[in-house]
């Protein structure tokens, strides 16, 4: 069986200087490219991407921060790339969540396009919704199907934020029949408390937190 590395919503608009910034984006982008170019053994590495195009109540003019949030990560703009001190070169996959709902789990994504390779610095082309009736990325391969193609039983999750897609995602993981770790320093959360408690749900369902 074969391992993985899943980066959760790393994003422009996640880190600072972002529509919805979360304290500590920055270090984490670059963080998880340190341990990428230390030669890190996964067998495989994905991202996850928000990709907004009418996610309906998720966005709002006024956001309570817990189920409603301020525009973010719209689909093709600059604040759904990757943020630049994220090194996207070993990176096997990406699969883009939330384009008509919360899309809160990396296991709600799709395969991107190959010809699609996100970066920190650029706004990818003919990436809107414009693109079919029903979004550009309909009937795309999801991440546990991806996974399980590739014999991958283990995953390392690391990523944004703490305590709203990466517990979505580990959550959705350990149900799916995944071992799933957390690397608590590579990631960061909205809240402080609510990120603790995340944790800790996540080490109750069955997740080993590596510091």
């Amino acid at each position: 069986m074969a391992t993985a590395l899943l980066i959760v919503d790393v994003q422009n608009d996640f880190c600072e200087g972002g529509a919805l910034a979360v304290e500590g984006g920055a270090a984490v982008a670059a963080g998880i490219s340190e341990l990428l170019e230390a030669g890190a053994s996964f067998d495989f590495v994905a991202a996850t991407q928000d990709w907004h195009i009418d996610p309906g109540t998720h966005f709002s003019a006024t956001p309570d921060y817990v189920s409603s949030w301020p525009v973010h990560c719209v689909a093709g703009s600059r604040g759904a790339e990757l943020h630049p001190d994220l090194d996207s070169e070993a990176i096997d996959a990406f699969f883009r969540k939330g384009q008509y709902d919360n899309g809160y789990s990396g296991f709600e994504g799709v395969l991107a396009p190959d010809d699609e390779v996100p970066t920190g610095e650029r706004i990818l082309a003919g990436s809107s919704a414009a693109e079919d009736d029903e979004g550009p990325l309909t009937g795309a391969m999801g991440l546990d199907e991806w996974l399980r193609e590739r014999d991958v039983d283990t995953l390392t999750v690391v990523g944004l934020a703490t305590d709203h897609c990466v517990r979505a995602t580990v959550l959705d993981a350990l149900q799916a029949g995944y071992a799933a770790t957390v690397r608590t320093d590579l990631v960061a959360g909205v809240h402080p408390a609510a990120s603790e408690r995340a944790l800790a749900e996540m080490a109750e369902a069955g997740a080993e937190l590596q510091p």
